[in-house]
């Protein structure tokens, strides 16, 4: 892990010589697995980082309107009975929870949209037995520093940081993933080709795995 790290270190650098942009640039980490069937072992999984990568935009299926997320009611859901507006919400928002006993109705009004993007509220993270102002905020918590993975093809593109974090936390947030991914794969190391990393902007730097 010492030597992946030090090459982490070095891509950074390099990626930081490139030309300064007036926004703040996101880092994107590519796994390009290999000797992997996308279609018999699909990754669909959360993974937890030491650093939060970005204020997500939540949004809560719920009884009633809670204040600490935007929320839409039982009684609003015959607003997105209309396609176009189901489309519109998936794309405003960046994830999406739910009060479990809503699941069926939430399932049936929202789940063309939100089940194509990956954005259906989900067991792993995204279903509150209990929905108290508590409860939603550890949620919230927890999906901000949590990166999802799911596999379409054999190369896993995933957002894992910001340029103005340090590379530290940088380089902790890439190898907490790296690990996680290691830990699903039937064959290790052997079913991860190379990384890639790179800012919005820039070109990606190659590491290979040895």
């Amino acid at each position: 892990m010492a030597e992946l790290e030090e090459q982490l270190g070095t891509a950074l650098n390099e990626l930081r010589k490139g030309k300064e942009r007036k926004f703040n640039q996101t880092l994107d980490l590519i796994i390009n697995l290999q000797k992997f069937d996308v279609k018999k072992t699909p990754l669909n999984m959360f993974i937890s980082v030491p650093y939060k990568v970005k204020e997500k935009k939540i949004c809560a299926f719920l009884e009633i309107k809670n204040s600490n997320v935007d929320t839409i009611t039982k009684s609003e859901f015959k607003k997105y009975s209309d396609k176009k507006e189901v489309k519109k919400l998936a794309n405003r928002y960046d994830f999406f929870i739910a009060q479990a006993s809503l699941m069926p109705l939430v399932a049936t009004t929202f789940g063309r949209a939100l089940g194509p993007s990956g954005k259906m509220p989900s067991p792993q993270l995204g279903i509150l037995m209990n929905v108290d102002d508590r409860a939603i905020k550890e949620l919230k918590e927890r999906i901000n520093t949590s990166v999802k993975i799911r596999t379409k093809e054999a190369s896993i593109k995933i957002s894992i940081g910001k340029q103005s974090m340090k590379n530290e936390e940088l380089i902790e947030n890439i190898t907490t993933v790296y690990k996680g991914i290691m830990k699903v794969l039937v064959k290790g190391k052997e079913n991860i080709k190379n990384l890639e990393i790179k800012f919005t902007m820039t070109k990606p730097q190659k590491i290979n795995i040895r």
